[in-house]
Parts: structure tokens; sequence; C-alpha cells
């Protein structure tokens, strides 16, 4: 029988959980739960490992493999370590101004090349983010909240129809931590 087997080992201070395909995990920062039960792979707990499998794998398989152990991999750092994104604002002549509205999660970027209206940038899931002077810095546990919210504030001061070389204003991710 042919088995593809990828093992993720499980640090001291973090828990996992594994019931039907769904992984909790649980370390010092927090709790993140993930459902795989649209992937074609067993999940068991050995030890303090993961086990992730699949029966008889083609390349779709090994890629899907793959992936839900980078998955899980993340979510342990997430509840050990947090993720934390840096972003710099960049502009030639006009001073963006920012603004965190936390009550309806998003980003406010005022200013932005001189326009009058101002530009708006939803913030995903549970992330803390602060702005300090021309930085952002984007903090949470689940990887995909982080950079889905860093990937929103990029694209929202994107400049359309204008050649990016010569126009280099706006707002980019500097640092991954």
């Amino acid at each position: 029988m042919n088995i593809a087997e990828k093992i993720v080992e499980i640090p001291e201070d973090v828990k996992i959980e594994v019931t039907n395909k769904k992984v909790k995990v649980m370390g010092p920062k927090g709790t993140l739960s993930k459902d795989f039960s649209h992937a074609p792979v067993e999940i068991s707990l050995k030890d303090r490992n993961v086990l992730l499998s699949v029966l008889w794998p083609r390349k779709k398989e090994y890629s899907i493999l793959g992936a839900n152990a980078s998955q899980i991999k993340n979510m342990i750092k997430g509840v050990k370590d947090g993720f934390t994104y840096k972003l710099i604002a960049v502009h030639a002549h006009f001073p963006v101004t920012m603004k965190v509205q936390e009550n309806e999660k998003k980003l406010v970027i005022e200013n932005f090349i001189g326009e009058k209206k101002p530009r708006i940038s939803k913030i995903v899931g549970n992330v803390d983010v602060k702005i300090s002077g021309e930085e952002i810095i984007i903090q949470g546990m689940d990887i995909q909240e982080v950079s889905q919210t860093a990937a929103n504030i990029e694209e929202a001061t994107r400049i359309k129809d204008k050649d990016q070389r010569v126009f280099l204003d706006g707002i980019y991710i500097s640092e991954k931590k």
C-alpha cells in the first residue's frame, strides 16, 4: 500500500486536539481552530506529533498534504509566538494621515496623493493594528488574518493608471515576523 505522510512536532507549551478533521491548537497566546474536512488527508495524534497521511497519493494529494502540514505549523507558531507584519507609508509630496477605527474594523488613509476622499482598508479578524508615525504594525495569532489585513492596506493605496516606477507613493510591507 502506498502512503504519504507528514509529521508536525508539537512543542511542550502547546496542546492540540483533533476530532473529525477539526484541529484545535491551544497555546500561551490563545486558541486557534481550523476545519480540514474538505481535504483528502487523515489527521491523527501520535505521541507529541500530529500525523498527516494520504492513501494512494497523486501529485494533487501530495501538495494538499504539504499545505495542511504548513497550516498546522503556522497555527502552532501563531499560538506560541504570534505573527507581526510591519508596513511603511511612502509619499513624495502629500503627507499621509492614517487612523484605525477599531469599532468598524477599518483603517482610514487620508490625503493619499492629495485626494479629498479617504481610502478605506478592511481589518480582517482578530488582529491588532497600531500606527506609529509612518509605520503600521499588524499583530495577531492567525497568519491568514494578519497577512490579509496587510494585503488589504497595500491594495487600498495602489495607484492605477499611472506608471508605478514614477509614482512610488503607497503603503508597502517592509517586514514579516
